[in-house]
């Protein structure tokens, strides 16, 4: 016997994971320049190269040091940097005291909630949403509420508001957002940040903001990302380099407590972040890699190239009749489908190599997540087969 809900994450396929691996069989057996794989988000430009380079200088450094065990939180140097980088762009002075390095976002989401959840209590998601906050907030006892979304794909916060109750101890946020692309507005953030803390008044216990960051640099129109932190005091950021400087496979990034937590429960949760790390088997982060993301902060790859396939690919798809909705950042597009079931126009387009994410297990049925962090190649040549697939469902062509 095994405990149930283990066995039924891993049966459980994740959709994105599933979609990626018959993608590259479908590839063995057809040839990769004829299957358009939109599935998943792999970053597609270079690092910058600052990464290379500094690699290339550690390598000649003393490799007993270079390679070897970190304090459990992070090299102190790294944790500095890191608040340094982030206080250029917050009126929050971060401390490096509470920062925790960690292998990734994901792995700063798993220790985040496990130091926070009670058994039995809630954290509430607006979808759509990453898959894995469902696993993640269940591994740690608790209970993912969704809230769905408005009409924009924003929070709906009248929706949000009824949701809160006596046992939400975290909301989880995403900007920008995976699938959707869409960035939280300032306005949301303000408005968010009074609900939560009228609910703390009414429940006398801490509700914590959990910001996950991994797309914090890829926006391309205006104005940045606003910076949470300034919005709510209880704010628990998760941050992954994965994305900013395409080292997805290197599994690097950091948990960041805000200054405006009150001292001896910042002390506190810091304790219990670096407790559930601990549980979880989490020794260190990747010794070189803290080493490489020190001398590389504030860097980022070419992420204009992204921008460029945003307009190629929305601009296609609109012309082809397909309702879109407008990324304002991350490298996702969310496309509605023309039929209610999103599993099954996915697997219709699967008919002309075309793969699409469907929307099922983001939180919200009726669309597609087509991610474009591809070749410019690749989006042109997929056209043909986009069209074929349109013309199937009677769209509209623009002329």
């Amino acid at each position: 016997m095994f405990p149930e809900k283990t066995l039924a994450w891993g049966r459980s396929k994740s959709c994105i994971r599933e979609l990626a691996a018959y993608g590259t069989a479908r590839k063995a057996q057809v040839g990769a320049d004829k299957v358009f794989d939109f599935s998943i988000g792999t970053p597609s430009v270079p690092a910058p190269p600052c990464v290379n380079e500094t690699i290339k200088e550690l390598l000649n450094t003393d490799s007993c040091a270079l390679h070897g065990y970190t304090p459990a939180v992070g090299l102190p140097s790294l944790r500095k940097a890191i608040a340094d980088d982030l206080n250029k762009n917050s009126s929050v002075q971060i401390s490096p005291e509470y920062i925790y390095v960690c292998c990734g976002a994901a792995a700063g989401l798993v220790i985040a909630l496990r130091a926070m959840l009670m058994p039995g209590e809630e954290a509430i998601a607006f979808a759509p949403f990453f898959p894995e906050y469902r696993v993640f907030t269940e591994g740690a006892g608790g209970n993912l509420v969704c809230v769905k979304p408005d009409e924009a794909l924003q929070p709906d916060l009248e929706e949000f508001e009824k949701s809160i109750t006596e046992k939400t101890k975290v909301v989880i946020i995403n900007t920008p957002n995976n699938p959707s692309g869409v960035v939280l507005r300032a306005d949301i953030l303000r408005k968010m940040s009074a609900i939560l803390k009228k609910a703390e008044e009414k429940y006398n216990h801490s509700i914590y903001l959990l910001s996950d960051e991994p797309y914090r640099e890829l926006v391309y129109d205006g104005e940045p990302a606003p910076c949470v932190f300034d919005y709510y005091h209880n704010t628990v950021m998760c941050y992954s380099f994965s994305k900013s400087l395409s080292l997805s496979g290197e599994r690097i990034g950091y948990l960041a407590l805000s200054s405006e937590i009150e001292q001896e429960e910042r002390d506190a949760l810091f304790a219990s972040v670096s407790g559930a790390a601990r549980a979880s088997g989490y020794v260190n982060a990747p010794s070189l890699m803290q080493r490489v993301i020190e001398k590389c902060i504030g860097a980022t790859s070419d992420i204009s190239v992204y921008k460029e396939n945003r307009e190629l690919l929305y601009n296609g798809l609109k012309e082809l009749g397909f309702d879109c909705v407008y990324p304002d950042g991350a490298f996702y597009l969310f496309v509605k489908c023309p039929e209610k079931d999103a599993k099954a126009f996915s697997e219709r387009a699967k008919k002309y190599e075309l793969l699409l994410v469907p929307s099922d297990d983001f939180g919200v049925e009726g669309y597609v997540r087509v991610a474009y962090c591809v070749s410019a190649d690749m989006i042109r040549r997929s056209m043909p087969a986009f069209k074929v697939l349109a013309e199937e469902y009677g769209l509209n062509l623009k002329k």
